[in-house]
């Protein structure tokens, strides 16, 4: 697929573009005095031309065995990260790197100046983005990056992907197959302004469309991303549809409140409304009755990201690095 991210400038290619030698460009960079300064004048000039940004170790901020990796998460409170941080933790410490965490509660604004902060800050980044112009800005630069849940938003970035589609299948399949016509779904509020693509949604009215089974656009309700968010979201679609028998859920911190506020309403979980959540937290296991989800190997998800970063640092290219795809299995409970 075409892509409009640029190739890392290294110091090699502007010391050849201004036949300097390498040691000259680092003189000029870091600004060192054994250097004329017509010459430094004329390798600046040009390395700012190339989109140059020299690592922490042509700066000479760090040692040079010392490999920092910016983690960025979208929210530091939300029960998935942990899991991800864990796994992005566990993978640096057996390669002898420190990782700093970034937390951008999802904002654009917040996601721009974190990345902005990663190129002085970090030697490899990996990442959880949800906007294109922070995914492009993260991307275009120098610095080694790798996306969490990269998705169809950045095809030739390196990056773990998650299979929304196959899980959001199975989960929706498994609710027809046991009877279910009147499916509702709480999706996440933060993809009705995000330019990210909403796949479990789209999934959603695909699959419902392809088994024959109308939908009711008021059966997609907007839900913020917590306990309370799914409550809110499931008081107001019973009152307008009282008569759903199902609930897929965005993830699991919506369905445990939806589910919670439907058993406050009087409903029988799942005899009245069954409820399928996404992404297999640990606390699904606790609600009453526990909760059916589609359960991602979080660690897991994390220890790919560095295993990647840890090849782009190598020297491989990012058209090099083979796709890493996270398959969520469909763990049946008994609230469906």
């Amino acid at each position: 697929m075409p892509t409009n991210r640029k190739p890392r400038v290294t110091i090699d290619q502007v010391a050849q573009a201004t036949g300097v030698s390498r040691q000259t460009v680092s003189r000029a960079i870091n600004n060192k005095s054994e250097i004329d300064p017509e010459t430094r004048r004329r390798v600046l000039e040009a390395a700012q031309a190339m989109g140059y940004r020299p690592s922490r170790f042509a700066r000479g901020l760090v040692r040079q065995d010392l490999i920092t990796v910016g983690l960025v998460i979208a929210d530091v409170l939300n029960p998935f990260f942990p899991e991800v941080t864990a796994g992005v933790l566990e993978a640096a410490e057996r390669r002898g790197w420190q990782v700093v965490v970034y937390n951008t509660g999802s904002e654009r604004r917040k996601e721009l100046e974190v990345v902005d902060m990663l190129f002085d800050q970090v030697d490899a980044g990996v990442a959880f983005l949800l906007h294109h112009e922070a995914i492009a800005k993260a991307t275009a630069g120098n610095l080694p990056f790798v996306l969490l849940d990269k998705g169809g938003r950045a095809p030739a970035v390196p990056g773990v992907r998650i299979d929304f589609e196959g899980g959001a299948r199975r989960g929706l399949e498994y609710l027809i197959d046991r009877g279910h016509r009147r499916i509702a779904m709480l999706d996440d509020e933060a993809y009705l302004s995000a330019e990210a693509p909403n796949t479990r949604r789209e999934l959603y009215l695909k699959v419902m469309g392809e088994r024959g089974i109308p939908v009711d656009i008021d059966w997609i309700q907007p839900a913020h991303n917590s306990i309370d968010g799914g409550a809110v979201a499931m008081e107001r679609l019973l009152s307008a549809h009282r008569d759903v028998t199902a609930v897929f859920a965005y993830n699991d911190l919506i369905a445990i409140g939806a589910q919670l506020r439907a058993r406050a309403l009087g409903l029988r979980v799942p005899e009245d409304c069954a409820f399928l959540g996404f992404d297999g937290l640990s606390i699904g296991e606790l609600v009453e009755p526990p909760l059916t989800t589609l359960h991602i190997d979080k660690r897991r998800l994390g220890e790919i990201a560095v295993e990647q970063a840890a090849l782009l640092l190598g020297g491989m290219s990012e058209d090099e690095i083979p796709e890493a795809v996270i398959e969520p299995q469909l763990v049946v409970r008994a609230s469906a």
